[in-house]
C-alpha cells in the first residue's frame, strides 16, 4: 500500500508538467502567429492631413437665437437647420424678445452663406443682414422673431 501513494503522486505531477507544456505550447504558437501577422500586415498610422479651404467653406456654422420670447423656439429651429445639413454650434436669447420678422446675419462676409440658410428657413432675402465681426467665428447667426409660425418647419 505505500508503494502506491507515490506513483499516485508522480502521475498527478506528471499530468500537470504536460498540461503546462501543452499550454505554454499553445501559448508559443500564438504569439507567433501574432508576430508573423504584425510582420506581413503592419500598422496603419494616421497621419493628419491638410484640410481644403473649399471643405470648410461647405460647412456652414450656424447659431440660434429666440427673439420673440417663446420658450425652446432656438430648440426647434436647430433640428430644421440640422435636419437641412446646416452645423448649428450654439442656441440662446437674442438681446429682447420684440423682434418681429425672423432675420439672418452674416457674420462671415460670405453672403451666400446667409442666403442658403433664408432658403432653408423661408426667410425673405430682404431680412439678411451682413454684419461682419472679428469677434464672431460663425458664418451666420439666425435670430428667430414672431413671425416663425411662417418658417419652414421641416
Amino acid at each position: 500500500m505505500a508503494d502506491n501513494q507515490p506513483e499516485k503522486s508522480s502521475s498527478t505531477e506528471n499530468l500537470f508538467l504536460n498540461a503546462a507544456i501543452g499550454f505554454l505550447s499553445i501559448l508559443l504558437i500564438v504569439l507567433l502567429i501574432a508576430l508573423s501577422t504584425r510582420i506581413i500586415y503592419p500598422r496603419i498610422f494616421n497621419q493628419r492631413v491638410e484640410a481644403s479651404s473649399q471643405l470648410i467653406s461647405e460647412i456652414i456654422q450656424i447659431e440660434v437665437l429666440n427673439g420673440c420670447g417663446i420658450p425652446g423656439i432656438a430648440n426647434a429651429y436647430t433640428g430644421v437647420l440640422r435636419s437641412n445639413g446646416f452645423d448649428v454650434v450654439e442656441t440662446g436669447n437674442f438681446d429682447h424678445f420684440n423682434l418681429e420678422k425672423t432675420i439672418v446675419i452674416s457674420r462671415s462676409g460670405v453672403l451666400d452663406n446667409a442666403r442658403r440658410v433664408a432658403s432653408a428657413l423661408g426667410v425673405d432675402p430682404i431680412h439678411i443682414i451682413r454684419e461682419e465681426s472679428p469677434d464672431y467665428f460663425l458664418d451666420v447667426t439666425v435670430v428667430i422673431g414672431h413671425d416663425y409660425e411662417l418658417l419652414n418647419k421641416e
